[in-house]
């Protein structure tokens, strides 16, 4: 990994890849910050978290916690305690929420670290309650209620029938969620069922917070908003209203070196299969960088269809063949002379390419795109070092109680039992 705090030009980006690497990552933090403050302020007054799962969708979360943080984030949310794990290494006040729940004898990694499970079982929850009144830990946990995915959360009715519990105080509930379904679809029938089914449950968690919009939940207007929304992918750059122009910045830039220059003739093929062949004499660039590094095979291109394109001396050229594990070939025969050199760079995502045209080109979506970049790329950071936040955070909850294990605090008053 390369930090920098400043722009990086184009040879700066070549010379730290050069060395050891067939192709350069830069994430710009500037711009995560920027995505998190449009999207903030489209949901004032709920509070904007941050989704930074999944190694903050392959950007890096460590680096994206600690600017979204100084930026003025107070909430995170990851999958795993390990992810947990490295995002509070990196930040010691925010709250932090792992989506994946709550096992028997994780209760200790929760506590240690200060982070909070999601619920979304009655056994979890039971499991979740013996560890808090053995222990004295009081640190909090969210409940995730199913209004429609059928994947996660409690049932409408098993949410209902632990409302005495809540209503008796003493619960250590500090937020209500749920997720939609069809977020991204400004006209679905699912997402105003599934709204009206988690305002009326939310409403009957008094005093807890809630939420339920992710990303694109965020622009289906302000009853979806609730008190905190989720954005994930629009961080990132995915387009959160794909009806509309994207309303985010490009986050992620990719470029690849060219290890060599060719020319074929007019008929010949190229690549694995010999699927794409040239109809007229052709300049050939092989860059370093295929599918092991992310590059999905299905960008190819073949003698029927038209594959993915790349930047070359800020022309599109397109990819000519299949796609292989480690080498991309591109077509540059329409380019000047001496415009493409062997040592190089060109541009796989960024200048224009956008996430979602790339993943247009892999048959997937921009999620599947950031998380598949591999880990042979030099990685640079640029910005998000140097940021005043728009408002001073509020202290966190337990402050006192990060990074250590549970304080001997006086046992809490066992909770209302669990509806049989």
């Amino acid at each position: 990994m390369i930090s920098q705090s400043g722009p990086l030009s184009a040879e700066a980006n070549q010379a730290a890849a050069l060395a050891a690497y067939g192709g350069v990552l830069t994430v710009d933090l500037d711009a995560i910050i920027a995505n998190w403050r449009k999207l903030e302020k489209t949901a004032v007054p709920a509070e904007c978290a941050a989704v930074i799962k999944a190694d903050a969708y392959g950007c890096g979360a460590p680096e994206v916690a600690r600017a979204l943080s100084r930026a003025g984030c107070k909430t995170f949310f990851v999958a795993t305690i390990e992810e947990a794990r490295k995002v509070r290494e990196a930040v010691p006040e925010p709250t932090i929420y792992v989506l994946g729940g709550y096992f028997q004898n994780t209760g200790e990694h929760y506590a240690k670290i200060n982070c909070r499970p999601v619920i979304g079982d009655l056994n979890e929850l039971a499991e979740w309650d013996v560890f808090c009144r053995r222990s004295g830990w009081n640190g909090g946990a969210a409940v995730h209620i199913d209004t429609g995915m059928n994947r996660l959360g409690l049932t409408l009715a098993e949410a209902q029938a632990i409302i005495p519990r809540i209503n008796a105080g003493d619960h250590g509930i500090t937020l209500v969620m749920s997720h939609l379904v069809s977020g991204e679809q400004l006209n679905s029938p699912v997402n105003a069922r599934q709204l009206a089914a988690f305002r009326g449950i939310a409403s009957e968690f008094s005093g807890v917070p809630a939420a339920l919009a992710n990303s694109s939940g965020i622009f289906l207007g302000a009853p979806f908003q609730f008190d905190m929304v989720r954005p994930g992918a629009a961080l990132y750059g995915v387009n959160p209203t794909p009806e509309a122009d994207n309303p985010m910045q490009q986050v992620v830039d990719l470029k690849a070196r060219i290890v060599q220059i060719r020319t074929i003739d007019r008929g010949e093929s190229v690549g694995y299969g010999g699927t794409w062949t040239a109809r007229r004499p052709t300049k050939l660039a092989i860059i370093a960088v295929g599918y092991a590094d992310g590059y999905f095979r299905a960008a190819s291109s073949n003698d029927g269809t038209r594959g993915a394109e790349v930047i070359v001396a800020g022309k599109r050229c397109p990819v000519a063949g299949r796609i292989s594990m480690d080498l991309i070939a591109i077509d540059i025969t329409d380019l000047p002379p001496n415009a493409a050199r062997r040592g190089h760079m060109v541009t796989l995502l960024g200048d224009g390419i956008t996430v979602d045209e790339l993943a247009h080109h892999f048959g997937t979506i921009g999620y599947e795109v950031l998380t598949s970049l591999g880990h042979r790329y030099a990685r640079i950071y640029k910005g998000g070092n140097v940021v005043e936040p728009l408002a001073k955070p509020a202290p966190p909850a337990q402050a006192s109680e990060q990074l250590s294990s549970p304080p001997p605090v006086e046992q809490p008053a066992s909770p209302p039992p669990l509806p049989s």
